[in-house]
């Protein structure tokens, strides 16, 4: 009996949720006015600004508010900011914020947390230090006022402050906001619509988030992270539930309200429930993402990365995540999001065809390798990582590589990716993630894609190729230009190996019919959403 026969069995049986290790992590009793949701991965750090993980995105959205949101035409939108003025000459931004913002401990909102915050969040994400390179002052004016004065005109200014892909620009109380960006914080105020209660958080089994009273919704309506984020339940419960079975089971018995990402193998089962819906969670779904380390040997060499490319099959990683549903999936000789304006194959042929294992022996070879093993952390307990790292696994042991696999849990893969250290000293040489579609639109966004070295994502790559066309993109005057560039960055990030995409694929979201209010979106979105009993 397969793995997908054995799933299917256990899920369709109903009542394993609450076997085992499982018990502990539901809270019997529940009501109407709490929500229970299984999220993607374990919420093991709280950091929205060190760490880049998803699950961390995604809460850190609940308990934190930024300036500006995105729309679901990639529009910022006002949040926290009442108005705005940017100078004649471009150079200066002056910012009011709105009225009623208070944290979480009571405090009011000041134009000074938001100068610690975004001096954070600017050391760190690849927007921000573009801005933080042409900064002249970033400073307080009056108790609601902020004013940015840069050396030279970006116009992109509202859309770094409102993008929704990590790390965002939350804002946080001052005191927390100096926290050494490159070290973890410990306390978790914000001024989002949530509050996180830290004396419930138990990493590996849950996570609690009340309604914050005095948070003031905008008037708007709510659109992806724009508009009036109103709540509409007590409290959200998130239940940490990393076999899928179980989480299946669980959401079939009404112990669980909402699972964000249900695998593909389990669907049929839960659409077999006349109580629980079942949809695409994101419509611009996930850029799959096999990343290596260009810090150390072999992936420090161009031919090292390429061999990997040459023979990679993105449908057998795809098909190891989504099954036979050829609805789910797309090849993707390149990087941005396909159906969106700048998707292109530019510079794509070496990843399709046949897949040449001999020439890309021979890159290896070329490039050094010598039997040295390769450490691949891959997250067990996350199912898009563990279906990646499987075929991973036999992949680089075709080619004749020495696989050291580390089959760990998403939060250490998420602390273990960004140590620099050699492999054999804590160190890493290649993981897996993915990429929600919608931050691979365009270059803004685009944080993975990023190739200036020491400042790039965890891999650290470094390209003058990719940077100059990615510093060409945001000068480009039209759209007709923007494309003419996305489709060079491509092919300069595919020559140079950034990372190496295995394919596109969408992914479900299922939740039980008394629960209304769910969206698409490309992340939960716990605002406007309600429970009856």
């Amino acid at each position: 009996m397969d793995r997908r026969t054995v799933l299917k069995g256990l899920a369709g049986a109903g009542g394993l949720a609450l076997t085992g290790i499982a018990a502990p992590a539901i809270a019997q009793g529940a009501n109407a006015r709490t929500l229970r949701f299984v999220p993607q991965a374990n919420l093991a750090n709280f950091d929205p600004i060190w760490g880049t993980q998803y699950v961390v995105r995604n809460a850190a959205a609940m308990v934190w508010d930024t300036l500006y949101g995105i729309d679901d035409k990639f529009v910022p939108q006002r949040q926290m900011v009442e108005s705005e003025e940017v100078s004649s000459d471009g150079l200066t931004w002056t910012f009011k914020l709105r009225p009623g913002l208070k944290f979480h401990d009571g405090e009011p909102v000041l134009a000074k947390d938001v100068v610690a915050s975004l001096t954070r969040w600017s050391a760190r994400d690849p927007m921000g230090l573009m801005l933080k390179a042409i900064q002249n002052e970033l400073t307080a004016v009056d108790d609601k006022t902020f004013k940015w004065v840069l050396k030279q005109p970006y116009p992109k200014m509202l859309f770094a402050l409102g993008k929704g892909n990590a790390p965002c620009a939350f804002i946080m109380p001052e005191r927390i906001a100096q926290t050494d960006p490159f070290k973890q914080m410990s306390e978790y105020i914000g001024s989002g619509p949530f509050k996180f209660v830290k004396g419930e958080w138990v990493p590996g089994a849950k996570a609690v988030f009340e309604k914050f009273a005095d948070y003031v919704p905008r008037d708007e309506k709510p659109v992806w992270l724009a508009g009036g984020k109103k709540v509409l339940v007590d409290r959200v419960e998130w239940v940490i539930m990393p076999d899928p079975a179980t989480a299946a089971a669980a959401l079939q018995n009404g112990e669980v309200d909402w699972w964000e990402n249900p695998i593909t193998d389990l669907v049929p089962v839960l659409k077999g429930n006349k109580n629980i819906g079942v949809d695409i969670g994101d419509p611009l779904g996930n850029v799959g993402s096999f990343r290596m380390n260009h810090l150390h040997a072999p992936f420090n060499n161009v031919k090292a990365r390429q061999a990997i490319l040459m023979a990679l099959s993105q449908e057998d990683y795809m098909r190891a995540l989504v099954g036979d549903d050829n609805a789910l999936w797309k090849p993707l000789p390149g990087f941005f999001t396909p159906d969106t304006p700048l998707y292109t194959e530019a510079g794509g042929e070496i990843l399709k065809g046949k897949r040449d294992f001999a020439a890309a022996k021979k890159l290896l070879e070329e490039a050094g390798y010598k039997g040295e093993p390769i450490t691949c952390v891959v997250a067990q307990d996350q199912p898009i990582t563990k279906a990646f790292g499987d075929v991973t696994a036999d992949l680089l042991k075709k080619l004749g590589m020495n696989v050291d696999f580390v089959a760990t849990d998403w939060g250490t893969v998420g602390a273990r990716r960004a140590q620099k250290t050699p492999p054999a000293q804590g160190g890493w040489h290649m993981f897996h993630t993915w990429h929600a579609g919608a931050d691979c639109i365009n270059p803004a966004a685009y944080t993975a894609l990023r190739a200036n070295g020491d400042k790039a994502w965890f891999g650290w790559p470094t390209s003058e190729k990719v940077e100059t066309e990615i510093t060409n993109w945001f000068n480009a005057k039209s759209l007709d230009e923007e494309k003419t560039v996305a489709a060079r960055i491509n092919k300069a990030a595919l020559d140079d190996v950034v990372f190496a995409p295995t394919g596109f694929f969408l992914g479900y979201t299922a939740w039980r019919k008394n629960v209304s209010g769910v969206t698409k979106g490309p992340i939960p979105l716990f605002w406007g959403v309600s429970k009856t009993a």
